[in-house]
């Protein structure tokens, strides 16, 4: 990945925040062993995690399997609605505009990412959909927890693939 996947100067973070997000990188580990992006999300209420996710677009031939939307589905599932009030959202890799969405339509209350992602994030690396004042839901959003290490994870994968599309077949 590239460089700029490194940490930005964290702000607004509360304690246990890097307790969550430790479990979310605990999750893109599981991605990576499926041989996805790994990505991992957390959703937390009233300060108990309620769901868990891993990114999962590969092996559920599915596009919107991104960790996020996973642990959002899981969390809607176990609360018995769709939206997510006062629930926060911990994730390794900046949101995309897909996620995001979906985020905003949940009515989470916090945001708190990782590493940034200068290619899809939209919590203020290619645009700032959280910050837009014309949409109805404002959610907090807390970026760079446990920024370095969610950077090395996607350095790390990325850095595998490389190799193993360099290397010599067997005869």
């Amino acid at each position: 990945m590239p460089d700029s996947l490194s940490p930005e100067p964290v702000s607004m973070q509360r304690d246990g925040d890097g307790a969550y997000m430790a479990l979310a990188l605990i999750e893109a580990r599981k991605a990576w062993a499926a041989g996805e992006v790994p990505v991992g999300a957390v959703v937390v209420k009233d300060g108990e995690v309620i769901a868990t996710g891993f990114n999962q677009p590969i092996g559920r031939h599915d596009p919107t399997a991104h960790a996020e939307i996973v642990a959002l589905r899981a969390a809607a599932e176990k609360l018995g609605n769709y939206r997510l009030p006062g629930c926060e959202l911990f994730v390794t890799l900046e949101p995309c505009a897909m996620c995001s969405g979906a985020m905003m339509h949940a009515r989470l209350a916090r945001v708190v990412y990782a590493a940034t992602d200068p290619k899809t994030g939209v919590c203020g690396s290619v645009l700032d959909l959280f910050a837009r004042e014309e949409l109805n839901h404002h959610t907090e959003v807390v970026g760079g927890v446990l920024a370095e290490e969610a950077a090395t994870m996607l350095k790390g994968f990325f850095a595998e693939r490389r190799a193993a599309r360099k290397a010599p077949l067997l005869p």
